[in-house]
């Protein structure tokens, strides 16, 4: 199909979707665990989604409830996924790392009805932060809580027990409910980080997220031939739309190496599920390119592939695309609050354009460079801020109207606050950030959130928070610290406050005490003189003039 025909899905739901591949490709691969042996056609797993959707209905959820799920990349994410979507209710993603303070924001500020959570993950206790959650927050609109694992607590569902409760809901209700849905509804909320301090929701429609997957399947050329292996988390945009639901429209293969990335394990998947397709952030593919068994895996039924969020550095994209095996693997650019892809390169581009650029806009998509703080577009091949309007772009931040004011206009243009430039062909090459933003391994923090964080220890009178280039996760926070009189801190004791209270990427990696900052003759902190000034410090000039895309 020609990427200027109308897309199958437009005006399509999740549900109707998923039944159409069912139908097409029933007896294909949908879901694939292999280290929990679970394997699923697409009748299987289009059979379980309705299950849970009607567990879900025999809890009393209601259309546009809010359902949050907090877990790493289990099989009950992708059903709860679209067996949410199916009952016209809204997945909210909960950043697995999170910690008490982060979670009790999002169940509050999300007005999260019912929340499905796994027992824990790494050091994170999700039952115990679930309950100091509880004891020091209201949650006022919290009324059911599931295990998505056997154990649970008193007062949660376990997997199993909730499953049950489908036998009391008919087919014909879950008919009812899912006729109800309408491409334009909200179906997904996913927050991405503030400057302001505390993550923002983006309202995502049915119509948001299927466009968006359709067309980077095309940029793809994927069918149902293809087998995707997705390391990355599902919480994520990258994950859940680019990964999971773009499977679903093609009836492809969703291989799931791990819970969470493991270079081993996803090599491994690769090799045992002959898996056509591969994504990542730069850091995974390194950490794959450079393990000590890369050479004992037949990697050659790798075709294509995702190379993404975050900075994609030259010399690796090189190395997947010939030791990978990868030759068609992609770049692709966007943001949360665009569904997310707004740019990306096709396998048939050339290997300099696949390097060196972003991409050209998918179809159905409108993008101008601007100067910034305007909506006037520059001449091609000046710097300016990146805008993007269409079938992409979010509905708006949830219960956050002065927040959409800001970076939506009046006539649906996204300010998306990266700075870029149209090339003479066509092509975008992204070349910096307006917004004050870190992206470290593909993770955003934005330092104002964990500044506000950090003035909460008793012992500190201000703090800047900036980025600092780093070989293996392309930036590391860096945290200056001015402490009040008379009184002491130590890195470790800065990053043992910050642990199991903040995501782990956030806590800051680099500590620096000082007694002033440089500032403008206004007052206002230079942060770009930190950053300099950490770079000297740390040794890291090589590191801040790595080539990118």
């Amino acid at each position: 199909m020609e990427e200027t025909e109308r897309p199958w899905v437009d005006g399509l739901t999740f549900a109707e979707v998923l039944a159409r591949t069912t139908m097409r490709h029933g007896e294909r691969d949908a879901l694939i665990f292999p280290q929990l042996g679970l394997r699923r056609s697409y009748a299987a797993f289009h059979a379980e989604v309705c299950q849970v959707a009607r567990a879900l209905l025999a809890l009393g959820v209601q259309r546009e409830e809010h359902v949050g799920l907090w877990a790493t990349n289990w099989p009950q994410w992708v059903l709860t996924q679209f067996a949410t979507a199916h009952i016209g209710a809204v997945l909210v993603n909960v950043n697995p790392a999170y910690g008490a303070h982060e979670l009790a924001y999002v169940i509050e500020q999300a007005d999260i009805t019912t929340l499905l959570l796994s027992d824990h993950f790494k050091t994170s206790n999700y039952f115990a932060l679930l309950a100091e959650v509880r004891r020091t927050s209201a949650l006022p609109s919290l009324r059911h809580v599931v295990s998505i694992q056997t154990a649970k607590q008193p007062g949660m569902l376990n997997w199993d027990e909730f499953l049950a409760r489908a036998a009391t809901v008919p087919d014909e209700a879950l008919d009812r409910r899912a006729a109800r849905a309408r491409a334009d509804d909200v179906v997904n909320i996913q927050y991405t980080s503030g400057t302001t301090g505390f993550p923002k929701g983006a309202m995502l429609t049915h119509r948001n997220l299927l466009m968006n997957a359709y067309y980077v399947g095309q940029r793809l050329r994927f069918s149902e031939s293809d087998r995707l292996c997705i390391p990355v988390p599902f919480y994520h945009c990258f994950g859940c739309v680019m990964g999971t639901l773009l499977c679903a429209i093609y009836g492809s293969a969703m291989v799931i190496p791990a819970e969470c990335f493991e270079p081993l394990a996803t090599l491994q998947a690769v090799q045992d599920e002959r898996c056509t397709a591969i994504y990542g952030v730069p850091t995974m593919f390194i950490a794959e390119l450079n393990h000590p068994r890369f050479a004992d895996f037949d990697l050659t039924s790798l075709r294509t592939g995702i190379m993404a969020g975050s900075p994609c550095p030259l010399a690796i994209m090189q190395a997947v695309v010939e030791r990978l095996h990868a030759r068609e693997m992609t770049i692709a650019y966007g943001l949360t609050e665009a569904s997310p892809v707004i740019t990306q390169t096709a396998t048939t581009d050339s290997l300099e354009h696949r390097v060196g650029t972003a991409g050209t806009m998918l179809p159905g998509l409108e993008v101008k460079v601007v100067a910034p703080g305007t909506t006037e577009p520059l001449p091609p091949t000046c710097n300016g801020e990146l805008m993007v309007r269409g079938h992409g772009v979010m509905q708006g931040y949830y219960k956050k109207p002065a927040e959409t004011a800001a970076v939506l206009t009046a006539d649906g243009w996204l300010r998306t606050g990266d700075l870029a430039l149209e090339t003479p062909d066509g092509y975008y090459r992204i070349t910096g950030r307006i917004k004050d933003l870190i992206i470290r391994g593909g993770e955003n923090v934005y330092p104002r959130e964990v500044e506000e964080f950090l003035h909460t220890h008793p012992h500190i009178a201000d703090v800047q928070v900036v980025g600092v280039p780093d070989e293996c996760y392309g930036e590391e926070v860096c945290a200056w610290v001015r402490l009040k009189p008379g009184m002491s801190l130590t890195r470790e004791e800065l990053r043992q406050f910050c642990q199991g209270r903040i995501a782990y990427y956030k806590v800051p990696r680099h500590v620096f005490l000082v007694d002033e900052y440089p500032t403008t003759v206004t007052g206002k902190v230079q942060k770009y003189r930190l950053r300099a000034m950490a770079i000297e410090r740390l040794g890291k000039q090589q590191a801040a003039g790595i080539e990118t895309a």
